[in-house]
């Protein structure tokens, strides 16, 4: 791992340490950077450093826009998204610059994390997989045991769809669906 990739997982690191929230023991963000980097690694090992760092700084510190903050409704919760996307993008693009990345690095990460070009741009789809392999390991079942069969079904079908075909075909491997759920995947 070279320093500049370090520097900025560690800055990563911190500023997620600050989350509030706590999951397991931790602070939720920094456990779900942790997550997403040990899924980027496994699915993606020879991962570029970009690829490694968009992973790690996903949700970076996703509690200062709160969802409450926004309108309710689809309108207001894309607005929430698009928002947290940029925030993530600054903040993540901003450790690289300062660890010494180069501008198209910084604004590959950037368009990474605002996912633009997902099923277009090999990067940022293996992004948006690694983010759905963290999300159907460890937070599917709480999701789903929260709400009806058929907001899971919508739900699990909305994540096949995002997908790569690659992506699909390794889930239906490592998981045990419901054939419904399995069914989005195929």
């Amino acid at each position: 791992m070279s320093d500049a990739l370090q520097n900025v997982l560690s800055e990563i690191d911190a500023a997620n340490a600050q989350d509030p929230r706590m999951d397991e023991g931790q602070p939720e963000a920094l456990l779900y950077g942790q997550r997403m980097s040990a899924e980027c690694d496994r699915l993606f090992p020879d991962a570029p450093e970009i690829l490694q760092i968009a992973a790690r700084g996903q949700h970076i510190e996703r509690w200062v826009l709160k969802r409450a903050d926004y309108p309710e409704g689809r309108a207001g919760y894309l607005k929430w998204r698009r928002d947290l996307g940029a925030h993530h993008a600054s903040r993540v693009s901003g450790f690289m610059a300062a660890a010494g990345y180069g501008a198209e690095d910084c604004a590959d990460v950037e368009k990474m994390l605002r996912k633009e070009g997902i099923k277009r741009d090999d990067n940022v789809q293996a992004l948006e997989d690694i983010i759905c392999f963290v999300f159907l390991k460890w937070y599917f079942a709480p999701f789903a045991a929260k709400h009806p069969d058929d907001k899971v079904l919508r739900i699990v079908e909305k994540t096949a769809r995002k997908m790569s075909a690659e992506g699909r075909a390794r889930v239906l491997r490592e998981f045990e669906l419901p054939a419904p759920l399995a069914a989005a995947f195929a």
